[in-house]
């Protein structure tokens, strides 16, 4: 269990940008710690979740597994002389969707957007 929560530690610290650190007053060390501890049991909570679906990955086999997934935004200049924007994600795959439906979440996140603006 220890090498697990090390693991995720050092993981988190990575992703977050908390590495390494320098801190020289109480309240920034202080709230360095609140960071790291509020991530960790958001992992956690994940984690929790996937091993009720007899999934029991790493923290960093679960990151790249769905990392693959993104937003992404296409731009067009249309004729009448405007932008159009459209953002959305791209689609799961067959690895993020088991773990999208472990976890009870849509497997496509976030609304498709479409912007409209005129080129300047």
């Amino acid at each position: 269990m220890l090498t697990d929560l090390e693991s995720v530690f050092r993981c988190l610290k990575s992703e977050l940008g908390l590495r390494p650190i320098y801190h020289q007053n109480t309240e920034r060390v202080s709230a360095h710690l609140f960071i790291t501890l509020i991530a960790y049991h958001v992992v956690h909570s994940i984690r929790y979740r996937l091993q009720k679906h007899d999934i029991h990955s790493r923290w960093s086999t679960i990151r790249e597994q769905v990392a693959g997934q993104c937003r992404v935004t296409i731009s067009m200049s249309v004729k009448n002389g405007e932008m159009v924007y459209v953002r959305k994600s791209t689609r799961a795959e067959a690895r993020q969707q088991v773990i999208y439906d472990a976890l009870d979440l849509p497997r496509q996140p976030g609304e498709t957007i479409k912007t409209t603006m005129p080129i300047k």
